[in-house]
């Protein structure tokens, strides 16, 4: 039983400390917003993936970083409504 709430214990350290890895109530929006701005941060901070992008794209560089922290606004747009849900 220690075990148990133990690690429950950890897991909410975690939680607290870590936004993107969610909790109990964290909703699919939430979740994926949290996933497309750790990518869209991932891409940013490595300047190899940011010439992959800018190549693939035909756009400066800078453009598309700005344009990736554009999208870190609502990555994935508006929530929905509870009750579309």
């Amino acid at each position: 039983m220690a075990d148990k709430l133990r690690a429950q214990q950890q897991l909410e350290q975690l939680q607290t400390r870590y936004v993107g890895v969610g909790h109990a109530d964290t909703t699919k929006h939430e979740w994926l917003s949290n996933v497309q701005r750790d990518s869209l941060a991932a891409y940013i901070g490595r300047p190899a993936m940011l010439e992959h992008f800018s190549v693939a794209f035909n756009e400066p560089q800078e453009r598309i970083r700005v344009q990736f922290i554009d999208k870190m606004i609502q990555p994935c747009g508006p929530p929905k409504d509870k009750e579309e849900i």
